[in-house]
């Protein structure tokens, strides 16, 4: 009797689990256009399924059109964007680093792209999102060296542990002098206290323009690099003898994870813990493998945040919650128990 190989029932196995995951991820699309359909139909004011629809395929300038098209369609495109943007960056930087902790708004980018930005409107008068948007690479490229260098300090090396209250010690610093700040210009703290709760609120489309190609440029180097992410994940050692140069690998992580940052701190304010828990949430169901883990990630991550945001409307009308502050609600007990199982692991 001949013996199966095990090696051929692998690759038997392999096109059926490849078509579910495909099929998983036409779902999620799915399920992320329905939500966009209720972030455009729900708000401070009541308009009917069958208006919107209307005016979704002929804006005829009524009050209605003009709330849709310059306030709700604007606002819904910035969060699939900016979701987008920060569930690719958590997911690189959690590759990159190997630290299942590694959210850009834990590990101090998000505060780096925020200090810049008050910095240039405060000081430099810079008024315009397209001339602070640079200030915003600049502070979270910066910030995101600093907290490497502090996090590889030691005879350990780099960890997990020590990269995030490296983050969390940097995050605090920057914090701290961007509220001096914004309490010394009343003027920018107008600004400050409503963007750094992490809110969809006030862009229009003309922002989203300036912003749509530092994200693009962000999330095609973020998904593209998935089979070099999963060379990574296996040591350094290893990926260097599959070929891959890890140089100019994690050069272009650290790109992707600067324009996607600070493009969407720039636009939306610093929205913590997005980045930690869709990715998490996507490794348990599927596994490690990059290639389908950036873009399950790229979509379940607007799909987090429209729901935060379409929650914070519902909850609150006729005013909100803001986005930021439902992901958090949301994040704060994922990254507690992912401290905890951590710990219980390395006991």
């Amino acid at each position: 009797m001949v013996r199966p190989d095990p090696e051929g029932v692998a690759l038997a196995r392999r096109p059926p689990q490849q078509a579910a995951r495909a099929l998983g991820l036409l779902t999620a699309v799915g399920v992320l256009v329905l939500l966009c359909l209720l972030s455009i139909w729900l708000g401070s004011k009541e308009i009917s399924f069958g208006d919107v629809w209307r005016v979704l395929l002929h804006n005829d300038g009524s009050a209605d059109g003009v709330i849709i098209h310059s306030v709700r369609m604007p606002r819904t495109v910035l969060a699939v964007l900016v979701g987008a943007a920060l569930g690719l960056a958590g997911t690189v930087m959690q590759a990159l680093t190997r630290n299942p902790l590694a959210d850009p708004g834990l590990l101090g980018v998000s505060a780096g792209a925020a200090f810049a930005i008050v910095s240039s409107i405060t000081v430099l008068g810079v008024s315009s999102l397209y001339g602070y948007i640079w200030f915003a690479f600049a502070g979270a490229l910066a910030a995101t060296a600093v907290v490497y260098f502090l996090g590889t300090r030691g005879n350990a090396g780099a960890n997990p542990v020590k990269l995030t209250l490296a983050g969390a010690a940097v995050t605090a610093l920057l914090g701290s002098f961007t509220s001096a700040m914004v309490l010394s210009d009343p003027v920018a703290l107008n600004r400050y206290r409503f963007w750094s709760a992490g809110s969809l609120a006030g862009v229009d489309s003309g922002q989203l323009l300036q912003v749509l190609p530092f994200l693009l440029v962000g999330m095609v180097l973020a998904i593209a690099g998935g089979p070099a992410l999963n060379s990574l994940a296996l040591g350094d050692d290893v990926a260097v003898a599959l070929g891959r140069r890890l140089g100019p690998l994690r050069l272009r992580g650290a790109l992707a994870i600067t324009l996607l940052t600070g493009a969407a701190v720039a636009v939306a304010g610093p929205i913590v813990f997005l980045g930690l828990i869709v990715p998490h949430a996507v490794r348990f169901a599927l596994g490690p493998d990059h290639r389908w883990l950036l873009p399950y990630s790229a979509v379940l991550a607007p799909c987090l945040l429209l729901a935060a945001d379409i929650l914070g409307r519902i909850l609150a009308r006729p005013g909100e919650i803001r986005a930021g502050v439902i992901v958090a609600f949301v994040g704060a007990p994922m990254f507690i128990y992912l401290v905890r199982r951590r710990k219980q692991l390395e006991s």
